[in-house]
């Protein structure tokens, strides 16, 4: 008997061994097929600290309508080894960063501005040379990429990060945000092959509910330079102290310092609904910028609105399962069930494939708005984003003849192939705009924004189920009555080149017209705007002598970079000429911008790790408020992969052996 259990035990030994060795191949295969993906951190090595980003605290102030803001990124290895870290983290789409340095121990390292690829090299050469040094990259125009080499245990490294950007009202409301965390991105391309700058997509995420590795600490001035009203944020808890009607001071509720996932989004208007209008000017060493504001006229009520077909796409992946698809769908029945008889409109539901309501657009009457609303109410998020494919089709629908086809999307963003996305709907407008609804607590501003200005429409973003009545509101009033169309203007007697945008698309909304150049010779003259409203032509005069150059406004210098670089790449084409990106990375060069081929590296010219031996770690990112573990899917990596698989395995197998072998010897 005992030895029948013996040769047992050793045949289920063999078979263990077998199975594990034909695994090998299967592993090495399903390497091959993976996809870009996020997966989800599993612990390994107790001796890695694999949370070393400990703190982000930003400060932003703001002065008229420019904000400058300091991110400070604190970083400790409380780990018994070395180690690489490497983290990825989102930023406003109109950033201009301009500024890093490193902090370690008492000696601080100012960046250099470098071409991306020598940056890295750099970078590479210290991380080998065991010494510390930072590298921050531009992945998207709102995703960065940290990297740190040679974090020695008991070490703290600070990296402060300095940005500026322009803040423009809508509708009388200027909002400042700062986004938080980098949501997962579905991705379709194979590991094995996508890009280098694409790398960043696969990310190590939290489950859904665990609280950030990392806390959290932001305050904001904002100095207006008019009383401040209606100043309030809907995503944290905030604490408003007032030094004067126009200056405001605020910081988060420090009860939480763990509120690091989800967007700050801060809201406030100016006594009488005033915006910010005329001229800001900035004299330099060599040249010389501008921001012209003009505020717009008032929305005109239309009296006879033609009829219009909408094409709802509408995003219904893992990743909007729970809290964004239920807002999605009360966005929808607003804006559906608020349509004209004499309107048409399908719906487009899509996720790994997608589906349509209707071959062809359907009247708005009620029977038809109920089966696309009882088909939207049995939606649950699940699959991919394949959202190129969704768009085509929406393009491709039959069209009714002599009525303007709108298309609107739905989505949270999260795909990684933004680019492709933009080109499609560039190349197949043909009279048609597109509406982009960004629907959660994080969603890719770089898409939905992208998604409008390819599509010269407008985005929108809802960030909890009570706005979207407001949203859907606000969507139809742009629509139907677009503020300013045919817009001109031209500086008379004001010497003015390489001014940005070069053509201004119609306004929809009720916001300045923002106009970014340079200038030479006498501050003289004037800026002549002119443009049709629904009761006919419109004009205005800015007189240029009354405003005198600031040698605070410096900041001019970046912002007009920044659009210039906007215009040449941020929402472009994928494949972008040798000759832009020479421009581009010239243009970050000589203004000190990071750009998609420019990053900053510093590195500390001390030897603190001889040997060079360090583990790699990426800061794991926690899943935005309202994203569910669907948005991941289920793969595990850091201490799950096939080494130690392998080890758990063949212990397990080598336990079972000394014990037979040992219970064999105490018969004997």
């Amino acid at each position: 008997m005992t030895n029948h259990i013996i040769k047992l035990g050793a045949r289920c030994l063999g078979l263990l061994l077998l199975a594990l060795a034909a695994a090998s191949p299967c592993r090495a295969q399903q390497a091959e097929d993976k996809t870009l993906s996020p997966y989800f951190v599993v612990q390994g090595d107790p001796a890695v600290d694999h949370l070393p980003l400990k703190d982000t605290s930003v400060e932003i102030a703001v002065s008229g309508v420019i904000a400058d803001v300091k991110v400070l990124q604190t970083y400790r290895n409380e780990g018994s080894r070395p180690i690489h870290a490497s983290y990825v983290f989102p930023a406003s789409t109109r950033a201009a960063v301009y500024a890093m340095r490193m902090r370690v121990g008492d000696q601080i390292v100012v960046a250099k501005i470098k071409e991306r690829e020598a940056a890295k090299q750099e970078f590479e050469a210290a991380k080998q040379e065991g010494k510390s040094a930072s590298l921050l990259e531009q992945n998207r125009p709102n995703v960065f990429s940290m990297s740190l080499a040679n974090v020695m245990p008991g070490d703290e490294i600070e990296i402060e990060l300095r940005y500026t950007e322009l803040l423009v009202p809508t509708d009388g409301v200027y909002e400042v945000v700062y986004p938080t965390v980098v949501g997962p991105r579905y991705s379709s391309q194979p590991e094995a092959s996508a890009p280098k700058e694409d790398q960043w997509v696969k990310s190590p995420y939290t489950h859904q509910g665990e609280k950030p590795g990392s806390t959290f600490h932001l305050s904001t001035r904002i100095s207006a330079g008019v009383p401040i009203q209606e100043l309030s944020c809907a995503s944290h808890q905030i604490s408003p102290q007032w030094q004067s009607p126009t200056v405001a001071t605020l910081r988060l509720d420090d009860s939480d310092p763990y509120q690091g996932n989800r967007d700050f989004v801060l809201r406030y208007r100016l006594a009488g609904d005033q915006i910010a209008s005329g001229l800001i000017l900035y004299q330099g060493e060599g040249e010389n910028f501008f921001l012209y504001m003009a505020q717009p006229p008032r929305r005109v009520a239309a009296d006879d609105i033609p009829a219009r077909e909408y094409v709802f796409v509408v995003d219904v992946s893992g990743s909007m399962d729970g809290f964004p698809l239920n807002t999605s769908k009360q966005l929808l029945r607003d804006l559906i069930g608020q349509l004209r008889p004499t309107d048409y409109f399908n719906v487009v539901l899509f996720a790994g494939g997608s589906s349509v309501l209707s071959p062809k657009s359907l009247p708005a009457t009620q029977e038809n708005v109920a089966v696309a609303i009882r088909l939207l109410e049995e939606q649950r998020g699940g699959g991919g984003t394949e959202l190129l494919a969704a768009v085509r089709q929406a393009m491709e629908l039959p069209r009714e003849e002599d009525v303007s086809r709108s298309v609107v999307l739905v989505t949270d963003g999260y795909v990684s192939g933004e680019q492709g996305v933009f080109d499609y709907i560039r190349e197949n407008l043909n009279r048609c705009n597109v509406f982009s609804f960004g629907i959660g607590t994080s969603v890719n501003r770089y898409l939905i924004e992208g998604v409008a200005k390819a599509g010269m429409g407008e985005p929108f973003i809802v960030t909890k189920e009570s706005e979207a009545a407001a949203v859907a509101d606000k969507f139809r009033e742009y629509i139907q009555t677009p503020v300013l169309t045919d817009i001109q203007i031209r500086s008379v007697g004001f010497d003015t080149y390489d001014v940005h945008p070069a053509v201004l698309p119609d306004l929809l909304a009720e916001r300045p017209i923002v106009l970014f150049g340079k200038w030479r010779g006498a501050v003289a003259g004037s800026f002549e705007l002119s443009g049709m409203t629904g009761r006919g032509e419109y004009r205005s005069s800015l007189d240029v002598a009354g405003f005198r150059p600031d040698e605070g406004n410096r900041a001019l210098r970046y912002l007009w970079a920044r659009a210039r670089i906007a215009k040449l790449s941020d929402y472009g084409s994928s494949n972008v000429p040798p000759e832009k990106v020479r421009e581009i990375t010239e243009l970050g060069l000589k203004y000190n911008l990071l750009t998609r081929y420019t990053s900053f590296i510093a590195v500390h010219e001390v030897v603190r790790n001889p040997d060079g031996s360090a583990k790699d770690v990426k800061q794991p990112l926690p899943l935005p408020v309202g994203v569910g573990d669907l948005a991941v899917g289920s793969g595990t990596e850091e201490g799950s992969e096939p080494e130690l698989i392998w080890l758990i395995a063949v212990s397990l197998a080598l336990a079972l052996y000394v014990t037979l072998r040992s219970r064999r010897r105490r018969i004997v």
